[in-house]
C-alpha cells in the first residue's frame, strides 16, 4: 500500500511550496484590488464632508473625492436644438438645449433706454465669454463641450412659474444634469452634477458676461464682484478683479452687479462652495449709447470696457444653489436670505463711504414717494425742503456768530494793524493769533462759526450725490421736463438754474471779516464749480442742488429784514463808509 504521511510531519521542502503558494496567493489579491481600484473608483457621498484639498489649478480637472465604481453610462443627447421659455410676472427667462443655458432673460417691470423690454443678458458679452447659467471646469476642452453639447429637456415650449426644468447629456464618458426650480420670485434654484467616467467634476455654474443695460462707459466702469465670505461682505470694483480667480472659504452669497441690476448665487452649503471671477475685456465702441450730453451716436475708435463675471460650485462637485437675478430694490434684497438665516442681500446696495446717511436719505425719499408724491422728481423736491428746514437753525446761528463777528471788525481790525510792519519770521508776529483769539473768547465769538452751515450740509449733500446713482427706484424716472433724473438734464435748465442760484446766494448771504476781492471770487468761482457737477452728473442731483438753493436765497432774504439783519446791514454800511470815505454810497444794498 502506498504512504500517507501527514502533512504536519512534512519536510523542508513540502513547506517551502506552501510558502511559494500563500505568496501567490497574496499577490493575485492585491493585483486584483489594484486593478478594481483603477478602473473602478469610488465616489464619495454627496452629503459626506469631503477632505480639505488645495485648489485647483487653471487647466485641470478637480475631483471633489475618490472615485466610486461605476458602469458606463448610455449617450443621451437631442437631435436638434430647441428652446424652452419660463416666465412669471416678473420675468421671462428663455433656454436654449445647446449648452441648457440663458439667451434671454427679460425683466418685465423695466425697459432699456429704447422703451423696450429690458433683456438682461448681455447679448455681445455672452457671444464671446459664454450665457448665463453655462459651466465652468476647469479643463478648457470639457467647459465647451458641455456647453455647446445638445441636451435633452423635460420640456419645451412656455412654462409658467412655479416649475421645473431638467437638462440631461451623456456621450457615454461625460454625463451632465442640470436642473433649474422657479417660482414666484426674482430666486431660482439650480441643481447641477458633471461627471466624467463616472467620476465628479467640479463643474462651476456660471454668469459670465456682465449685464444688457449699459449704455454709457460708466455703467460698466461702475461694475463690482460682491460677496459675503467667512462673515463679512466685500465690494470689489473692476479694476480689483482678478480674471480667473477662484476662491474657497465660507461662501454666503457671491456674485456681480451694476449699478441697477446683480446675479447672486447663494449655495445651499456655503462651507463647501467656490467661486471662480472672470474679468474680460471687450470694445463697445461700436454699440456703445452716448446719454445726457452725449449725441446718442456710436464712439469713435476703439473703447474698451471690462465685462465681470462669476461662477459658483460645490467642492463635492454637486452644486445646489439659489440665484437672484434681478434689480436691487432694497425691499426685495431684505427679503431674500442666505443659507444662514441672519444674512440677507441687503449689504449689495452698498452706498460708500456715506453709506448710512444715504440708506436713511433714500428710505426718506421712498416713504415721500409712496405716502406723498407718486412722482420721484416731487418726492426729491420735497425732501429737499424737509432738509433745509432742519438746516435753519444752523443758519440762524451761523448768522447770529456773523454778527458778533461784524460788532468786534474794528477792534480786530486795530490788532492787525498793530502787528502789520512786523516781518514774518518775526516771533513777535505769534502774539496776533493769541490776542485776535483773546477777542473772539471774550466776545463769545465762534472764529469757525461761519463754516458751520457748508460743513453740516455737506453729509447729506455727498450722500444724496452717492445715492442718485445706485437706486433703480430712480431708474428712467420723469420729473416735467426731464426724462430720467438719472441722466443729466437734456436742455440745460437745470444747470443754467443753478448757477443763477448760487450766485444770487452769494450775493445775498453776509461775508462778515472776508476780503472784497476773495469775495468776489468765491461769488464766481462757486457757481461755475457747482454748474459743472449738475452739467454732467443726474438731474436728480441738480433739482436737489437748485432748489436748495432757492430755499436759501429765500430764508435769507427774510433773515436779512430782521432786526438781526438790519443790524448787521448797519455795520457792515458804517465799514464800508470808514474805507471809501465820508458820503460814499453803498452800492447792491442788502
Amino acid at each position: 500500500m502506498a504512504e500517507f504521511k501527514n502533512p504536519n510531519q512534512q519536510g523542508a521542502g513540502d513547506n517551502r511550496s506552501l510558502l511559494v503558494m500563500m505568496f501567490v496567493m497574496v499577490t493575485i489579491f492585491f493585483a486584483t484590488q489594484y486593478f478594481r481600484t483603477k478602473h473602478n473608483p469610488q465616489t464619495a457621498l454627496p452629503n459626506s464632508k469631503p477632505a480639505q484639498t488645495a485648489p485647483a489649478q487653471a487647466g485641470t480637472t478637480a475631483p471633489a473625492a475618490s472615485a466610486a465604481p461605476a458602469e458606463a453610462t448610455p449617450a443621451v443627447a437631442a437631435t436638434a436644438e430647441t428652446t424652452t421659455t419660463i416666465e412669471n410676472e416678473l420675468y421671462r427667462v428663455t433656454f436654449s438645449n445647446r449648452g441648457a443655458q440663458v439667451k434671454s432673460w427679460i425683466l418685465k417691470k423695466f425697459t432699456d433706454s429704447d422703451g423696450k423690454p429690458l433683456d438682461i443678458v448681455h447679448g455681445t458679452a455672452a457671444a464671446q465669454f459664454g450665457h448665463p447659467l453655462s459651466l465652468y471646469t476647469y479643463d478648457a476642452g470639457l467647459t465647451k463641450s458641455v456647453n455647446e453639447a445638445l441636451y435633452v429637456g423635460s420640456a419645451s415650449g412656455n412654462l409658467t412659474a412655479p416649475a421645473t426644468l431638467a437638462f440631461h447629456y451623456s456621450d457615454g464618458g461625460v454625463e451632465v444634469e442640470k436642473t433649474f426650480s422657479f417660482d414666484e420670485t426674482y430666486v431660482l434654484h439650480a441643481d447641477v452634477q458633471v461627471k466624467k467616467n463616472g467620476v465628479p467634476v467640479r463643474a462651476l455654474l456660471s454668469w459670465p458676461g456682465g449685464f444688457g443695460d449699459q449704455d454709457n462707459r460708466n455703467a460698466y466702469l461702475n461694475g463690482q464682484f460682491d460677496s459675503i465670505l467667512n462673515g463679512s461682505d466685500e465690494h470689489l470694483a473692476a479694476k480689483k478683479v482678478s480674471g480667473g480667480n477662484t476662491i474657497n472659504g465660507t461662501i454666503d452669497w457671491a456674485g456681480v452687479s451694476d449699478m441697477f441690476f446683480a446675479a447672486i448665487f447663494l449655495p445651499d452649503s456655503p462651507d463647501r462652495a467656490t467661486v471662480a471671477t472672470f474679468n474680460n475685456q471687450m470694445d463697445v465702441a461700436k454699440t456703445i449709447r452716448r446719454t445726457g450730453l452725449g449725441s446718442g451716436a456710436p464712439s469713435k475708435g476703439s473703447l474698451d470696457v471690462p465685462i465681470l463675471g462669476a461662477a459658483l460650485g460645490d467642492v463635492s462637485g454637486h452644486t445646489q444653489t439659489r440665484i437672484f437675478v434681478g434689480p436691487k430694490y432694497i425691499s426685495v434684497l431684505k427679503s431674500i436670505h442666505a443659507a444662514n438665516p441672519k444674512l440677507t442681500l441687503e449689504p449689495l446696495l452698498n452706498f460708500g463711504f456715506w453709506g448710512a446717511i444715504a440708506k436713511y436719505l433714500f428710505l426718506t425719499l421712498q416713504f415721500i414717494h409712496s405716502h406723498i408724491s407718486p412722482n420721484w422728481g416731487w418726492a426729491i423736491v420735497i425732501l429737499t425742503v424737509l432738509i433745509n428746514l432742519l438746516l435753519l437753525p444752523f443758519r440762524i446761528m451761523t448768522m447770529k456768530n456773523s454778527l458778533k463777528m461784524q460788532r468786534i471788525q474794528p477792534q480786530v481790525e486795530a490788532v492787525k494793524k498793530k502787528y502789520e510792519k512786523l516781518k514774518i519770521t518775526d516771533p513777535k508776529r505769534s502774539e496776533l493769533n493769541i490776542e485776535i483769539s483773546k477777542l473772539y473768547k471774550d466776545n463769545n465769538v465762534n472764529m469757525f462759526g461761519g463754516c458751520l452751515p457748508t460743513l453740516v450740509t455737506l453729509p447729506p449733500l455727498w450722500a444724496f450725490f452717492t445715492m442718485l446713482p445706485r437706486v433703480v427706484e430712480l431708474r428712467h424716472a420723469h420729473w416735467l421736463w426731464v426724462s430720467d433724473l438719472q441722466a443729466p438734464d437734456p436742455y440745460y435748465i437745470l444747470p443754467i438754474l443753478m448757477v443763477l442760484s448760487s450766485f444770487l446766494l452769494q450775493f445775498f448771504t453776509p461775508s462778515p471779516g472776508v476780503d472784497q476781492q476773495q469775495q468776489r471770487m468765491m461769488a464766481f468761482m462757486t457757481p461755475a464749480i457747482t454748474g459743472y457737477f449738475v452739467l454732467t452728473y443726474g438731474a436728480g442731483l441738480g433739482l436737489y442742488w437748485a432748489v436748495g438753493n432757492l430755499i436759501n436765497i429765500a430764508s435769507q432774504s427774510v433773515m436779512n429784514r430782521t432786526s438781526l439783519g438790519q443790524e448787521m446791514r448797519e455795520i457792515a454800511a458804517k465799514r464800508a463808509r470808514r474805507k471809501a470815505g465820508a458820503g460814499a454810497t453803498i452800492q447792491g444794498k442788502r
